[in-house]
């Protein structure tokens, strides 16, 4: 079987069905593995966070990129940059490399059939600006120490934790302190 075509049924598999939006994820990732040079390794392109993916959306084309590019909040290399935008940037910490990936409109009008048959048709290099990565490069993700809440009782990391009259408070517990909400 074609490699492309394998990549696509692991997306799909991954996603659950086919659409044009995870279409779109799929050129993108890669087109990403082209223009990064990014190689795979018993089908895994990221074993840790060799690769990182900054995605500017939450839609089905995150989908593909996770099984493409093995890129996954968990491991803390896929991170959301909320900006409504089909667009993401990817970085190779291999070589260095980035590239921003920016989805060109499409034909207005299709429906979902015809956004599915219009992605599938057309090349990565058709569907996709070019441009440099806005964003820096995130660092490797941290581990932080953990605390029990002295209010719910339930442990948080320490980096979400609040020092408040000498407790430590998950952020759920901690009152915001805010002077215009009076």
């Amino acid at each position: 079987m074609d490699e492309n075509k394998e990549l696509w049924q692991k997306a799909a598999d991954f996603h659950g069905h086919v659409c044009g939006g995870l279409t779109i994820g799929y050129k993108a990732a890669l087109y990403a593995i082209k223009l990064l040079d990014i190689t795979m390794e018993n089908g895994v392109c990221s074993k840790d966070e060799e690769i990182v993916c900054i995605t500017e959306n939450d839609a089905c084309g995150v989908d593909a990129i996770q099984a493409i590019l093995s890129c996954t909040v968990g491991k803390g290399n896929l991170l959301f940059h909320m900006r409504g935008k089909q667009a993401f940037s990817f970085y190779n910490r291999k070589n260095g490399r980035s590239v921003r990936l920016v989805l060109r409109p499409a034909p207005a009008g299709m429906t979902r059939e015809q956004s599915f048959a219009y992605y599938q048709a057309h090349e990565p290099e058709e569907l996709f600006d070019v441009k440099a990565a806005t964003l820096a490069l995130p660092e490797r993700a941290r581990l932080f120490d953990s605390y029990v809440c002295e209010n719910c009782g339930e442990v948080t990391g320490a980096n979400w934790v609040r020092v408040a009259n000498g407790k430590h408070l998950c952020l759920d517990c901690c009152a915001s302190y805010d002077r215009f909400n009076v």
